[in-house]
């Protein structure tokens, strides 16, 4: 029988907070932020101990993750509609007619097309299977990235 592990962003800490903008929807596409929280829920056969996966191991794993994104502006590489270019030890940004001239050191180039919270799930997940061997007893791994209480996108990959 499968079971599965639950572990909550915003009851754990693994939060980060950030901004971005997303040109494709009008309304996002203005530089605003959030404090997100990244949620994870792995389906699996526990083994003899009673244990799917261990939660230390997860738990650090996405405050790794998260880390990297706190506190800085994410800007989506992939995107058709933000032009980049790095200037001396600044990251210019234009989208929309505006032009956005920020540190290199605040921002993180992100390899997706937009910064969206589904964007954003598939690349916290991405990231995470990078970085650790995956047990053999586990069928599937979800992230969840809320922006803010309440509303957020999950991405599930089968294992």
């Amino acid at each position: 029988m499968d079971s599965y592990i639950y572990i909550d962003g915003w009851k754990s800490n693994i939060r980060f907070s950030s901004a971005h903008i997303i040109p494709e929807y009008e309304k996002c596409g203005r530089l605003h932020g959030h404090t997100y929280a990244v949620h994870i829920k792995i389906t699996g056969k526990p083994d003899k101990k009673g244990i799917i996966i261990d939660f230390s191991i997860v738990k650090d794993l996405l405050k790794q993750i998260t880390a990297e994104l706190d506190h800085k502006i994410l800007i989506p590489e992939k995107s058709s509609v933000v032009k980049l270019k790095k200037e001396d030890e600044n990251l210019k940004i234009k989208t929309l007619g505006k032009t956005y001239v920020f540190p290199s050191g605040d921002c993180i180039l992100l390899p997706i097309n937009s910064t969206s919270a589904e964007n954003l799930s598939k690349y916290i997940l991405d990231k995470l299977t990078k970085k650790f061997s995956i047990p053999k007893n586990l069928n599937s791994i979800e992230i969840g990235v809320d922006e803010g209480y309440g509303q957020g996108a999950r991405v599930i990959k089968k294992l």
